[in-house]
């Protein structure tokens, strides 16, 4: 048995390392695990430091090999801040039931909930369909729980808008001005482009300081600014107008999709000097690999209400069980006035998300069509990019990020640059020291993001990618991102 500690349990109401051996080995003693079963177990113990999970306590993912149609393997993963001692056998007997036929008779436990969707790739699952309810309708979200979907980040803001952060950031661009001046290569529009504009709070920021150091420093560039804010969300985009209502003539607003910005800004095609994200690619559509033995294995995914939840959920709102399903789809698909009391409607939508969880299970990629793996993957080149990475491995490939960054990318001058601030992991080996997602934030999906594999991506297109920790917020999780054109 291979046990993997990702956490050290600081509290002495969380299970132990020697709690869950001690529990796995009395079911081996008790014939509810094989010997080779017990000997092979990948057993990985986690603190989720999300608070909303997709997770159960005890976490079982089978390993799937299709050419011998039987799970000969399978995962447990532990999340210790929600197992306590008292619950974990009840849990692992619970999660191991299902995932494991003939482990044992218990069919209380061997409930699996009600499925939402079938197994396949986590960036196709109907949590994402969730995630694009939240942003398309997310005043109505804000509303029910009376706070602003930036309460529910660490901190209780974002950190786009630390004001020191901004200042340098415009610094770097003024300077960037500058140069291109004295070498009379200055464009006779400077644009500047904020993808995931949020409150608009950081483009408002970033135009005020712009504008007095210009002022400050003698120069015109102000005038020549084009800040283009841009959001795949209209009601964002409108509320984001009050935070730059003093610079609306530097100032459009456009509806895009952060998967590809050049499907609407191809006037733009190398002609942007500056773009900038912050917390755009964590919500993207993703999914995990993970290496066992030397073979890649597709981590697929299914959401699923606990049977319980499921249960509460269709008496509490008058449903019968059997509709239940039809109904999230419904609202999925009209939104929450499907119910005829709106207010109804989203405590319906968020009590469901709050109830949402993911069962998983690995495959071989040998086994699967191409089609399930993310566009334009290519294996060798993954392999490649995994070659100094742990032997054992669980890793994103973050593919609604990579789409993104490859189509943001054509829109930069030559001398323009990317600064992406987000929860980067920069080297493989992270991977092995800590939960990486998804988690729920409110109502929408947070992910950390592959820079390691981004980093091979934006080689392979001629930019090089730098990452820098971000130095304003004591015990900030993120990074910036930055990029350089190669000469």
């Amino acid at each position: 048995m291979i046990l993997q500690m990702n956490h050290l349990p600081r509290k002495t109401s969380a299970a132990s390392a020697e709690d869950v051996v001690a529990t796995l080995q009395s079911l081996l003693e008790e014939g509810h695990l094989e010997p080779e079963q017990f000997a092979n177990l990948y057993v990985h113990l986690d603190w989720i430091q999300y608070r909303h999970n997709f997770r159960e306590a005890v976490t079982v993912v089978p390993i799937a090999d299709e050419k011998t149609g039987r799970i000969p393997l399978f995962e447990v993963h532990v999340d210790l801040r929600q197992a306590a001692p008292s619950c974990l056998r009840t849990e692992m007997l619970k999660a191991m039931t299902p995932a494991n036929p003939g482990f044992g008779q218990h069919p209380a436990e061997n409930d699996e909930g009600m499925p939402l969707e079938e197994f396949g790739p986590f960036r196709r699952s109907i949590v994402w369909r969730f995630n694009h309810l939240y942003w398309q309708r997310l005043a109505e979200w804000e509303g029910s729980t009376g706070h602003g979907y930036e309460e529910a980040l660490p901190g209780g803001r974002s950190d786009a808008n630390h004001p020191q952060a901004v200042a340098d950031g415009v610094a770097d661009f003024w300077t960037l001005a500058r140069d291109l001046e004295i070498k009379k290569q200055l464009p006779p529009e400077l644009f500047v482009l904020e993808i995931g504009v949020g409150m608009g709070t950081r483009a408002g920021l970033w135009l005020d300081r712009f504008q007095k150091l210009d002022r400050e420093r003698g120069t015109n560039y102000y005038a020549r600014v084009r800040f283009l804010l841009g959001d795949y969300s209209p009601a964002t985009l409108e509320r984001s107008k009050a935070a730059v209502a003093g610079h609306r003539e530097q100032c459009s607003f456009v509806v895009m999709d952060a998967l590809n910005p050049m499907q609407t800004l191809s006037f733009l095609r190398h002609k942007v000097l500056h773009i900038h994200m912050t917390n755009v690619y964590d919500n993207l559509p993703d999914e995990e690999l993970a290496r066992r033995d030397g073979r890649l294995f597709l981590v697929e995914a299914r959401a699923y209400l606990p049977a319980a939840e499921a249960e509460r959920i269709a008496t509490e709102f008058e449903v019968p069980g059997r509709d239940l399903r039809r109904c999230i789809e419904r609202l999925l698909d009209e939104g929450p006035g499907h119910f005829g009391d709106r207010a109804r409607g989203v405590e319906f939508w968020r009590q469901v998300w709050a109830a949402m969880r993911l069962k998983e299970r690995m495959v071989c990629v040998d086994d699967l069509p191409a089609e399930a793996l993310p566009g334009e993957l290519n294996l060798n080149r993954l392999e490649e990019a995994l070659r100094e990475a742990p032997s054992d491995l669980r890793f994103h490939v973050n593919s609604g990020a990579m789409e993104s960054f490859r189509n943001t990318l054509p829109l930069l001058s030559t001398r323009g640059y990317l600064q992406v601030q987000d929860i980067f992991v920069t080297r493989w080996s992270e991977y092995r020291l800590r939960y990486h997602g998804p988690g729920k934030l409110d109502g929408s999906v947070v992910n950390w993001v592959n820079g390691a594999l981004l980093r091979e991506t934006a080689e392979r297109t001629g930019f090089d990618v730098h990452f820098a920790p971000f130095r304003y917020r004591e015990g900030s999780h993120t990074s910036i991102l930055f990029t350089t054109q190669r000469e």
